[in-house]
């Protein structure tokens, strides 16, 4: 065989083979793509399971059966000596005027556990209602008004499906006898739907129907606050001077370190360090949204220097050397040039920082801020909780009404982190410079 005859064949050869390998690389190349298709699939499909559970368990949460009574506002019983008394028209007993109107309206229940079961019809904050009534037009007394009351927590989730009125009494915390009060009820169009006001306007408590997230919406406002006037202007300062300032040596190199190593600790060790330093000795009040702030702080610190180092190192160079070469000084050329241009960046991480402290509990248990407090707090020093620590105590509550205000809650604060993050994104499209 001549030698172009073996070098056509050799020729041959390899061109099948090439042939064969980009055949090869091309189905490896698809089974990349369905891969990785699959793996985002996979994961919007749990996204999209957690959210229908979220959803489907909490939406019943932002509405609340109530039971439509007439009510006489008995002067003897709110204004017995006829002075109108702010005192005396606070004090008095307006849990009787619910009970007489139940009474009125069930003439037949005569037995003390028969009446107690139907007192139970309404909650124990139906008194709250009709004081509020008084007290903002005392020309109720001596009147019978139709009031929408607040129904009890059994009651409430019977109307909402959750307890099967088919199944055994002895399985269900709504009895026979009441079930034929409510159909009473029902029949005579007193049982309604609202929309549940207070789960925004209340505090916590001990009784489902009447708490509320307002406590905890407002601890976690003070907190954020706390968090982000420490942590923004401390972490920025410290990017700024570890990229335009500081002399690459061993210590900076050390410090470098100890910043990326402190972003993955666990956070119930920042919770730890708040204790010792802020509860054990500052003496700071305990589970106080200063404090909360302050744990928070040292939690998001180092977030918030590594997206602002990486903005700052972002900005290319000719910049620094343009303002320079001007006549400005590092310090000028820092912060006239080098932050503005950076800005987006540096806010998108701290917001990004500040929506993980938000939704943190761990450091939080640490400090106290697991108490029940029923009181909305009035300032950064008063007695709060937040509401991944409020998700944490109804969760972690028996009763099956509090099932739907955890998930209610958990709504609200994914709802708080969207919209965190879409205002990182305004921001950054906001401040973005091309170059």
């Amino acid at each position: 065989m001549t030698d172009q005859a073996q070098k056509a064949v050799g020729n041959g050869w390899q061109s099948e083979k090439y042939i064969k390998n980009l055949a090869k690389r091309k189905r490896s190349e698809r089974r990349f793509r369905l891969t990785g298709l699959l793996a985002i699939l996979t994961a919007l499909t749990l996204l999209a399971i957690l959210l229908f559970s979220i959803v489907s368990k909490g939406y019943s949460a932002f509405v609340q059966t109530t039971i439509t009574l007439d009510i006489t506002f008995t002067e003897s019983i709110i204004d017995p000596n006829g002075k109108m008394d702010p005192a005396e028209l606070r004090t008095a007993n307006y849990a009787k005027l619910v009970q007489d109107a139940l009474r009125e309206k069930f003439p037949d229940v005569k037995g003390r556990r028969d009446l107690r079961k139907l007192f139970s019809l309404v909650s124990n904050d139906a008194d709250r209602e009709l004081r509020e009534m008084v007290e903002n037009d005392p020309d109720l007394i001596g009147k019978t008004v139709s009031v929408d009351l607040i129904a009890g927590d059994d009651v409430d989730m019977l109307n909402k499906g959750y307890i099967d009125r088919d199944a055994v009494e002895d399985d269900r915390r709504v009895k026979d006898q009441e079930l034929v009060w409510l159909d009473k009820l029902e029949a005579d169009g007193d049982i309604k739907m609202r929309f549940n006001s207070g789960f925004f306007t209340n505090g916590d408590s001990r009784e489902p129907e009447k708490a509320g997230i307002a406590g905890a919406m407002v601890g976690s406002f003070y907190t954020i606050i706390v968090t982000m006037l420490i942590s923004f202007p401390i972490g920025v300062m410290t990017a700024i001077y570890l990229e335009e300032f500081a002399t690459k040596n061993k210590l900076t190199d050390l410090i470098e370190v100890n910043i990326n190593n402190l972003a993955a600790v666990p956070s119930i060790v920042f919770g730890l360090l708040g204790l010792a330093i802020f509860l054990n000795f500052a003496h700071l009040p305990r589970s106080a949204p200063v404090v909360g702030g302050l744990t928070l702080a040292l939690m998001t610190l180092p977030t918030i220097i590594i997206a602002a180092r990486a903005a700052i190192r972002a900005v290319p160079d000719s910049i620094r050397q343009a303002a320079l070469g001007l006549g400005a000084s590092k310090q000028q050329a820092a912060f006239h040039h080098i932050l503005p241009l950076s800005m987006p960046g540096i806010l998108t991480g701290t917001i990004i920082g500040l929506s993980q402290a938000l939704g943190e509990t761990a450091p939080l248990l640490m400090i106290g801020m697991v108490a029940f407090i029923a009181d909305i707090p009035g300032g950064f020093t008063d007695p709060a909780t937040v509401m991944p620590v409020q998700i944490f105590l109804w969760a972690d509550s028996p009763e099956r009404a509090f099932v739907e205000k955890t998930s209610g809650a958990i709504m609200v604060l994914l709802g708080f982190l969207i919209i965190l993050n879409a205002f990182a994104v305004v921001l950054r499209k906001k401040f973005e410079r091309r170059w």
